[in-house]
């Protein structure tokens, strides 16, 4: 469900976009609410998507009714390629978020005709496989222990290793992207932070500051 759309004024791209499409090809800017669908899983997969603020949840529904989520997108990242027509997952926004849009025939179109994409495009892939493969060697990890610490030191780098990290996820999604039960994700927090490995600013344990990311690392050797 769209909230609002800004499709008359064409925004110029940039960061992955801009090198896998070039600067040329514009897109149109939307904003979602926290919680709105994107797409949902088998719909047409029409358009290529790049955050400019806010954060993503791709995630499937499994038969008996268990969520999984394959992977959490942040500002900068692009979402929304498919080897087929379909989507394969269903796409929301866990805050509000603003997120670029292009055709994906226009990406495909503008890659054929331009020198050095189809090199962008293999590091584009590239870079989806490893996070695929990194998410499941996480899944693959004997502890809950091991999963969190994982996950917070992946948190951790893709945000820049911030002095306060602050979570756009919530503890249940933290619990459906890693396998586990939303009190197991609260207990090995808990243990983190009793450890002084980590220390959380208010209640909600969205913002949080990790104060020791060797003995951290060591839970994801």
């Amino acid at each position: 469900m769209l909230i609002n759309a800004n499709a008359a004024a064409r925004q110029p791209i940039d960061g992955h976009l801009a090198a896998l499409a070039g600067v040329r090809v514009a897109c149109s800017e939307f904003k979602y609410r926290r919680g709105i669908e994107i797409f949902g899983e088998g719909e047409d997969a029409e358009y290529v998507y790049q955050i400019t603020s806010g954060a993503v949840r791709t995630y499937k529904m499994l038969p008996d009714g268990r969520r999984q989520i394959n992977a959490f997108h942040l500002q900068g990242d692009m979402f929304g390629f498919e080897n087929g027509v379909t989507h394969r997952f269903s796409a929301d926004a866990l805050v509000e978020t603003h997120v670029r849009i292009i055709k994906r025939g226009s990406i495909l179109d503008a890659i054929q005709s331009r020198v050095g994409s189809t090199k962008n495009l293999i590091c584009y892939v590239t870079q989806n496989l490893r996070h695929a493969e990194d998410h499941m060697l996480l899944l693959g990890r004997k502890t809950a222990l091991e999963r969190v610490a994982a996950f917070l030191l992946e948190m951790d780098e893709r945000l820049s290793h911030p002095p306060m990290m602050v979570l756009p996820m919530n503890r249940r999604d933290i619990a459906d992207y890693l396998g586990l039960t939303l009190e197991t994700v609260s207990r090995a927090l808990s243990v983190l932070r009793d450890e002084s490995l980590l220390r959380f600013d208010g209640s909600t344990q969205r913002r949080l500051e990790l104060l020791d990311r060797q003995v951290l690392a060591k839970f994801d050797a």
